[in-house]
């Protein structure tokens, strides 16, 4: 229920998602084909042959409390924005299946030790059988008593989702979701810092600088 129509049965994806700076995030996306989807079951071909492959990038306009304490953070985005079949931005139809743009703002609110963030954003693309164009919005919350898990409501313009997020031993990260309230998808995201704190830099300079005191 979470993929375009096209998508009729149960499929698996895989990303590699890579924060290149704090404002610019970029991901390639996989998505999964079944031979029989693809009239592909005549020549021999069933199960999971073929994916969709698809960038993503996002661009943070305004980080939040920039300028002033109640700014949110603002960010600019698309997902899948070429199809192949004439190589034509948001598309109607063709292979873009999972084509979108839009712009989001984002805002943590403290009560008491609890954390709140609010989310709206305005999404579009022309898809004739996955039309998206309206509002979206959000709510997060991050129990301060446990802050690896954060807990999500969400209304993506056409349904309603419940979801969560958490975070194990500081690199595996577990996603669930329930669209529409009863529909499962989950994933399970392998995250790490190429440098900065904890990253594989800095883990790489501290071994050698002990091996050198040694």
């Amino acid at each position: 229920e979470i993929t375009p129509p096209t998508w009729y049965y149960h499929t698996y994806n895989y990303y590699l998602n890579v924060t290149i700076m704090p404002w610019l995030e970029v991901a390639y996306t996989c998505t999964l084909f079944k031979a029989e989807a693809l009239g592909l079951k005549p020549y021999g071909y069933t199960g999971f042959t073929n994916q969709d492959r698809y960038f993503s990038v996002r661009l943070r306009a305004l980080k939040e409390g920039q300028f002033w304490k109640y700014t949110p953070a603002v960010v600019l985005g698309t997902s899948d924005p070429f199809t192949s079949s004439g190589d034509v931005i948001a598309s109607d139809k063709g292979n873009g299946y999972y084509s979108r743009f839009y712009i989001a703002a984002t805002k943590h609110i403290r009560i008491g030790k609890e954390t709140l963030g609010v989310h709206l954003s305005y999404l579009y693309n022309r898809r004739i059988e996955y039309h998206l164009n309206g509002i979206a919005a959000g709510i997060t919350y991050n129990p301060s008593f446990h802050p690896q898990l954060r807990l999500i409501a969400e209304y993506d313009s056409k349904d309603f989702a419940l979801g969560a997020t958490y975070l194990l031993f500081n690199h595996l990260h577990a996603q669930v979701e329930l669209q529409r309230m009863k529909y499962f998808t989950g994933g399970l995201t392998f995250q790490f810092r190429l440098s900065g704190k904890d990253g594989m830099k800095k883990q790489k300079r501290n071994k050698e600088l002990k091996q050198k005191m040694k």
